[in-house]
């Protein structure tokens, strides 16, 4: 839809600078070789009679960066006709010797490479698969900041000389515990419920949620993936409800490597002439993608089935689904070598899940992930285990 006009003669090419109270706009109409810059209100209205004004809006090509605006004008501009792209900020090329950044120049720039097609559009998701998005994400959110809750009251028992010693925190065990923790000075009381009511607040919140996000398990743009995805074993059912969430179109990644590089996975990397230097994961991308992948390795250090939810197959499902799932319930280890080594953990998600085979073998998105998720599957001569072992090995 968005490259449909791209290549008729009487196309107009339109680049907005997008901000929460302002557009500009750079139109480069057919001929012109300097754009029309102009400013205007970002509400409906006025974006309605702007594109009224560039005439037909079936010859009108749009662009405007990716950003906190979300995807509202690019839904009301294809309402309205006009084809329209939304830009990953990062792959605009920018000039070594740019120094000089306004609203007016940033529109006109846009337009400019948006004519040449140097410009790289991201997927716009639907309005329902945005939906279940943001509330995959406000769960995250309830995680991290039931995190925070959990360390605070922790700091605050080790600063007053109160150590649990009896095993790992958070379990039925040290839940006992702190119900009978009491404190002579009353302040320090106070402020001991004031920790512990904020806690239990947000962990019946993250209940809330939950339970709300189950209803979409099954249901809805996503059911098909979370059956397929959580036959991994580690990959629970919400973990691949966020997982999908964020990947949308998972035919987006032919390669392994293209979706370790969409969810930051690759090891970072500085190296020139004869020096060779990797690092850990570049965190590049969005985070969010990062966390289900992450965490169903981790199961991965223990034998099948142990732990209570990361580290077991999901509920049964076809077996189109699990015969492929069944390959990554190998060995946690081979040749006394961990498979998740220091904290890139090999980057060895190309996908969802990891698979040990001999040493270490990476199962991506062309060797295993698309099948599953119902891709078509691309050659696969250029990424066996071997080669994307060997990209990966210096990670550590």
């Amino acid at each position: 839809m968005s490259h449909r006009h791209l290549d008729h003669p009487d196309t107009t090419f339109v680049g907005l600078d997008v901000h929460k109270s302002s557009i500009t706009s750079a139109v480069l109409v057919p001929g012109a070789e300097v754009a029309v810059v102009d400013r205007l209100f970002p509400d409906e209205a006025s974006i309605r009679r702007f594109v009224a004004g560039l005439g037909d809006p079936a010859l009108v090509s749009v662009c405007y960066e990716a950003g906190p605006t979300g995807y509202h004008l690019a839904r009301l501009l294809w309402r309205l006709g006009a084809s329209c792209e939304v830009i990953a900020p990062s792959l605009i090329p920018v000039a070594a010797g740019a120094r000089v950044k306004t609203d007016r120049r940033d529109a006109r720039r846009l337009v400019e490479l948006h004519r040449v097609g140097q410009l790289t559009p991201v997927r716009v998701p639907t309005e329902a698969e945005e939906a279940i998005r943001d509330l995959c994400r406000a769960r995250a959110d309830l995680v991290t900041d039931r995190t925070r809750a959990r360390h605070r009251l922790l700091k605050f028992l080790l600063r007053h000389g109160v150590v649990f010693g009896d095993g790992a925190h958070w379990t039925m065990r040290h839940e006992a515990w702190l119900a009978k923790v009491r404190f002579d000075d009353e302040a320090l009381s106070c402020t001991y419920a004031r920790y512990r009511s904020v806690l239990a607040g947000l962990d019946a919140e993250l209940g809330a949620i939950e339970a709300d996000l189950r209803c979409y398990l099954e249901t809805g743009p996503f059911a098909e993936t979370v059956a397929r995805l959580s036959a991994y074993r580690g990959m629970t059912e919400l973990g691949a409800l966020s997982l999908g969430a964020e990947v949308g179109d998972w035919r987006r990644f032919p390669r392994a490597t293209s979706f370790m590089g969409f969810c930051g996975l690759t090891p970072s990397e500085y190296s020139s002439g004869e020096r060779v230097r990797r690092g850990k994961k570049n965190k590049n991308g969005k985070g969010h993608p990062r966390t289900a992948p992450l965490q169903a390795a981790r199961a991965h250090q223990h034998p099948p089935g142990a732990g209570a939810v990361h580290a077991r197959p999901q509920r049964p499902g076809p077996p189109e689904n699990n015969a492929p799932a069944r390959g990554a319930h190998g060995p946690p280890c081979a040749g006394g070598v961990r498979v998740l080594a220091a904290e890139t953990l090999q980057v060895l998600l190309a996908a969802v899940v990891v698979v040990v085979d001999g040493v270490m073998r990476v199962v991506g998105a062309t060797g295993g992930l698309l099948p599953v998720l119902g891709g078509e599957r691309p050659d696969v001569a250029q990424c066996g285990s071997q080669g994307a072992r060997a990209q990966l090995v210096g990670a550590n």
